[in-house]
């Protein structure tokens, strides 16, 4: 079985590609932690937020944004629910990641103070990220849709018994205040994003890198298919840095599964390796080749 490579997909019948090339999609309200991730990788892009996951990538299947920029993985929570549903049937290509330093702020109405304060709303992950700190202060955390979304509401409401776990950028965007920031239980919390594109980039096995190569695949349906397939990363020295499994169609007799590992599909170990997983594949589509991000040998 050859590898497959997403091959390009044209604008649906209809759609104009109108003011796109700036325009840079997320999943969330301004203020969202997806948002920051936007200007601090491209600060020269404007942010388009998107109600749904789905809306993000539909902004740049047709042509209204030039990217969209994806959270995948965060190193306390796991991975991100749905995305890698959507990623294999997108038509979209990875050309790049992007870490982000997750630095919970405890945000309030004017006037507010710790004293004052009885609930704090956020994402259930935030709130989950910042328990010592709702503990020590004994307050009552509860779950709003997202973390932008809890601030806004708290600008809205101007109840200085509440307040929103969020960045510090929704603070200035909802006229909050910070009454304390960094308030995250783990130093190292972190979200890694995917960086979508309507067309591939090229990239040259032989120039730049470290390089992640991004695929899914389905395994045949005999015994130890997996072991096998895997086999050739082993004996070929690739590094594998993610392995996800799930399911597709409400059928449980066979899985898909989605992986990250080092180097360039023309690099001769990859090259090797992605043979043997063909040989027990059913299915095998690469979604990218893009440089590694310099967090990778930081935070090692």
């Amino acid at each position: 079985m050859a590898v497959k490579r997403k091959s390009k997909k044209k604008s649906p019948a209809g759609k104009k590609r109108v003011g796109g090339a700036a325009l840079i999609a997320f999943q969330g309200m301004p203020g969202a932690y997806s948002h920051l991730a936007c200007r601090a990788r491209f600060p020269e892009m404007t942010p388009l937020p998107c109600a749904q996951f789905e809306d993000a990538f539909a902004a740049v299947q047709t042509g209204k944004a030039r990217l969209a920029m994806i959270p995948v993985d965060n190193s306390v929570a796991g991975r991100v629910a749905d995305i890698h549903h959507i990623l294999p049937r997108s038509g979209l290509y990875i050309i790049g990641e992007h870490f982000q330093p997750v630095h919970h702020h405890l945000l309030v109405t004017p006037g507010a103070t710790l004293k004052s304060l009885k609930r704090v709303e956020s994402h259930v992950h935030a709130l989950g990220q910042c328990r010592k700190f709702l503990r020590k202060n004994r307050l009552t955390p509860i779950v709003a849709a997202d973390t932008a979304g809890a601030a806004k509401d708290v600008s809205e409401r101007k109840d200085v018994t509440v307040g929103a776990i969020a960045s510090q950028l929704a603070a200035g965007i909802y006229g909050l205040k910070s009454l304390a920031s960094n308030i995250e239980d783990a130093e190292h919390n972190t979200t890694r994003f995917l960086i979508m594109s309507r067309t591939p980039v090229k990239v040259d096995a032989k120039k730049g890198g470290p390089y992640i190569t991004s695929f899914v695949f389905r395994v045949r349906s005999v015994p130890a298919a997996l072991y096998k397939a895997l086999g050739g990363f082993a004996t070929n020295g690739v590094n594998m840095t993610k392995l996800e499994s799930y399911m597709v169609g409400g059928h449980f007799e066979a899985a898909q599964f989605y992986a990250d590992v080092d180097g360039h599909p023309d690099d001769r170990p990859l090259k090797l390796a992605l043979e043997d997983l063909c040989f027990y594949s059913r299915e095998l589509t690469i979604l990218g080749t893009y440089p590694a991000h310099r967090y990778r040998l930081t935070s090692k």
